[in-house]
């Protein structure tokens, strides 16, 4: 168990234990993005760093799992109307680029800016997950715009394609870079800045995921950023656990299992940040 996987042939400088551990780790990761309808790439990253992958081998590996997942669902979002297609463009268009670029660029960036910026994102998306799990909020209404001034929220009108460029090539960078596709980070801008119908927010946003993490997976995979052993092994096992977790959603508490998560992920998200600042 604790030989690579080069001895068995497989091109991976991975162990066999950590090989098995990452594979049963995708499976319960896949049925809990599966419940929420989340990949929930930022699960899977911190054990791929904390196992030792570079951060470069770790992100391009973890991203195209991710776009596998998304792009499972989103097949289904378009099939049933739930995209936008102006969306798409303004904002999914400067994702793809800003996803390959992030992900062509990655190496240049400190292991200790990684693990911070890494470390940030979990956290901000724990905290997320833990005040929706508490307030029992299936997703955020559209009207919490009401709360905002009505300036700021014609000003958010009236700039939206902006705005929707602007956020999409910036997400796509940090997500590229990082192995993200930052459907957590995605979503409240789609739902309360643009006030976009969530169900079409929720299908938008899982194509321009998939779109984002394919392209940052090309990023990563010119620099031989991939370990493709176990892509296979992790995102065979992802789609899998998705399918499986969406299939019994109904049986298990929502509200829950996000609360769970939210702490999981905050809790991971400090000790990556204090990794960074430790490494």
């Amino acid at each position: 168990m604790t030989s690579p996987l080069q001895e068995f042939g497989i091109p991976s400088d991975v162990l066999l234990w950590e090989a098995f551990f990452l594979t049963a780790l995708s499976f319960a990761v896949g049925i809990l993005g599966g419940f929420v309808g989340l990949a929930l790439g930022s699960i899977r990253l911190p054990f791929l760093l904390l196992l030792g992958l570079p951060s470069g081998m770790a992100a391009g590996t973890n991203i195209i799992i991710s776009a596998a997942s998304a792009g499972t669902s989103s097949i289904r979002h378009f099939r049933d109307g739930r995209v936008d297609r102006q969306l798409i463009l303004y904002m999914g268009v400067p994702s793809v680029l800003g996803g390959f670029f992030g992900g062509f660029y990655s190496n240049r960036a400190p292991e200790s800016l990684f693990l911070f910026l890494v470390g940030v994102l979990l956290a901000w998306q724990g905290i997320e997950f833990a005040i929706r799990g508490i307030g029992k909020k299936e997703q955020v209404e559209p009207d919490n715009m009401q709360t905002m001034s009505s300036t700021v929220v014609r000003w958010f009108r009236q700039h939206r394609n902006i705005l929707e460029a602007s956020t999409g090539l910036g997400i796509g960078i940090l997500g590229g870079a990082v192995g993200l596709i930052l459907g957590g980070t995605r979503l409240p801008i789609l739902i309360r800045l643009l006030q976009i119908d969530p169900r079409i927010a929720a299908g938008s946003s899982s194509l321009i995921g998939f779109m984002l993490g394919v392209m940052g997976f090309a990023g990563h995979m010119s620099r031989g950023n991939v370990d493709y052993p176990l892509v296979i092994l992790m995102g065979t096992t992802a789609m899998a656990g998705g399918y499986l977790g969406a299939k019994y959603t109904g049986h298990v508490s929502r509200h829950r299992l996000v609360l769970t998560m939210g702490i999981v992920l905050t809790i991971m998200g400090t000790a990556m940040i204090w990794r960074a600042f430790n490494s």
